[in-house]
């Protein structure tokens, strides 16, 4: 039986969160908001639980799981390296709408996926998702709906979709347009606009200090 916890009130907020923390901890899901859409996560050194992720969106592992942090500094611990274009690319757009493909550590111990040693990572620009992410640690977070459904902009939405198979959502009221984030990847010897979303090619450009048309 899933449990929905409305964020708006405090006693129920910190109740919501000290569930969500305890239900990730533990090897299952949660659906949490975020400044985009809502996500579906969990521990993103859980395989098992990604797995579950996986398996409650009728996803295969050939796309892998984006991972949420709740700091800038956390990056360090999960990255091969944090190059110059990164380092910019946060300061200007962290926590927000901006996600960076990146070599992961090779230490590390987790499945998020095909992910051909990359990592796509982001912090969000909401309190809650931030207070669970600081609690728990980085979480393997994709957007809270069944595979080729639209993504949820409310708690609702994704209860709709996902159901049972998450025992936790926080509702942290609509997520407002449901733009996904723009997707850069730092793998290569030049930055790659995957995906163009809620920050534009040119600001991007910008922070880089490149020209648009050098975002390949």
């Amino acid at each position: 039986m899933s449990t929905v916890y409305d964020c708006s009130q405090p006693e129920t907020r910190q109740a919501g969160l000290a569930a969500a923390a305890g239900v990730v901890r533990s090897g299952q899901l949660v659906v949490l908001p975020t400044d985009t859409v809502y996500g579906l996560g969990c521990d993103a050194f859980d395989s098992a639980a990604v797995d579950s992720l996986l398996a409650a969106k009728g996803r295969g592992r050939d796309m892998p799981v984006p991972v949420l942090v709740g700091s800038w500094t956390t990056i360090d611990g999960l990255v091969m390296s944090v190059p110059a274009q990164a380092r910019r690319l946060i300061e200007a757009f962290w926590p927000g709408g901006l996600s960076l493909v990146l070599q992961h550590a090779p230490s590390l111990a987790w499945d998020l996926g095909d992910t051909r040693g990359t990592v796509m990572l982001r912090m969000p620009l909401h309190p809650v998702a931030l207070e669970l992410l600081r609690e728990v640690g980085p979480m393997a977070v994709s957007s809270a709906n069944r595979s080729g459904q639209p993504p949820a902009a409310t708690a609702a939405e994704a209860l709709a979709q996902l159901g049972d198979s998450v025992p936790v959502y926080l509702d942290g009221g609509p997520s407002g347009e449901p733009v996904a984030s723009t997707i850069v990847d730092l793998t290569g010897a030049q930055p790659r606009l995957l995906r163009e979303g809620a920050i534009s090619r040119a600001d991007v450009a910008d922070a880089l200090e490149i020209d648009a048309d050098q975002l390949i």
